[in-house]
């Protein structure tokens, strides 16, 4: 098999493709990838360094919005997990337009490579955010989108394009929503690693309004698991959610990660809330268990102390963060 991984430099792209490639190739030994990535601010080359060597690996550097590249690309491909997204939601407040450029149209882009190259499983990895947040209970496959953030909007809107490609023309799309996912390679944007990163290095860090916003925490080994398992045995139109099973307010979440790296609330700054902060996000995953046989392995206080212990053992890799936006 050959596979297209879109975003294949990022956090989540790159340990899919370690996955995939490195000890145990849950796909077999004969499958074979290619990482398409633009190398933005959150994609890196270093993360893919264990499996730069294998024989079943190729980088591409390029834009998925190029549609020349892209039908190139998929073209040679049996199938694509498109990762490839602009994610932060504080830069999406700031700046709407990049998000719709990547996640809207370079998402179309694609599809319409994979509809006039008949490639497919087409696997659309987005998020639990395009469900809007959630008062109580846990949200379904089915239940109506209400993104209220650009980012969000932005994800709900590829999701929706590529829902109606299956619906319109039949093509193989599969989309995956997962909740917010933690563990090493992580940009230090997002609230675990831009915690980490400060306190480690002994300075303060932001927490948002009265730091009540619920969220349900992923390992990222997990979703990655539950994407392959949506690309090997999902069916064509569905849409499966991926969670964590461990849901905690950012307050709690603060708490655990002073614990974690030896330091105290005097280090924890209240910042003004964010605009149309979601209050709580939720997903049911019973769908891809009842289905496909997924279930979160990771114990989530075993996971966060590996993700501080390998954000202190790799030191040089912290991007500057001075000029990165407080975490959401």
């Amino acid at each position: 098999m050959k596979i297209l991984i879109t975003g294949g430099a990022g956090f989540i792209g790159s340990h899919l493709v370690r996955t995939i490639l490195g000890p145990g190739k849950p796909l077999g030994d004969d499958v074979r990838v290619t990482v398409l990535d633009k190398l933005t601010y959150a994609g890196c080359l270093d993360n893919l360094a264990p499996v730069a060597d294998e024989p079943g690996y190729a980088f591409v550097r390029g834009d998925i919005a190029d549609a020349e590249l892209a039908g190139r690309l998929v073209a040679g491909h049996d199938a694509v997990i498109h990762l490839a997204a602009e994610s932060h939601v504080d830069r999406s407040i700031a700046d709407a337009q990049a998000f719709v450029t990547t996640n809207v149209v370079g998402t179309s882009v694609l599809l319409d490579a994979a509809l006039r190259h008949g490639t497919g499983p087409f696997v659309h990895v987005s998020t639990d955010e395009v469900y809007g947040s959630v008062p109580v209970g846990s949200s379904t496959e089915d239940d109506p989108l209400r993104p209220n953030s650009p980012y969000s909007a932005s994800k709900a809107s590829s999701d929706l394009l590529a829902l109606a490609q299956h619906r319109t023309h039949g093509l193989d799309v599969r989309v995956t929503r997962c909740s917010n996912n933690y563990g090493p390679y992580q940009f230090p944007e997002k609230i675990i690693p831009l915690f980490v990163t400060r306190l480690l290095d002994g300075g303060n860090v932001p927490l948002y309004g009265d730091g009540e916003n619920v969220r349900d925490w992923l390992h990222v080994d997990d979703h990655c698991r539950g994407i392959l398992a949506v690309l090997t045995g999902g069916r064509p139109g569905e849409v499966y959610n991926i969670g964590g099973g461990t849901e905690l307010s950012n307050k709690q979440l603060t708490e655990v990660l002073l614990e974690a790296c030896g330091a105290g609330w005097d280090r924890v700054d209240h910042v003004t809330d964010r605009k149309g902060h979601d209050r709580r996000y939720s997903v049911d995953w019973t769908k891809i268990r009842d289905e496909l046989g997924y279930r979160p392995r990771h114990d989530f206080a075993e996971g966060i102390a590996a993700t501080v212990d390998w954000y202190r053992r790799h030191r040089a890799v912290w991007p500057p963060l001075r000029q990165e936006p407080p975490a959401a």
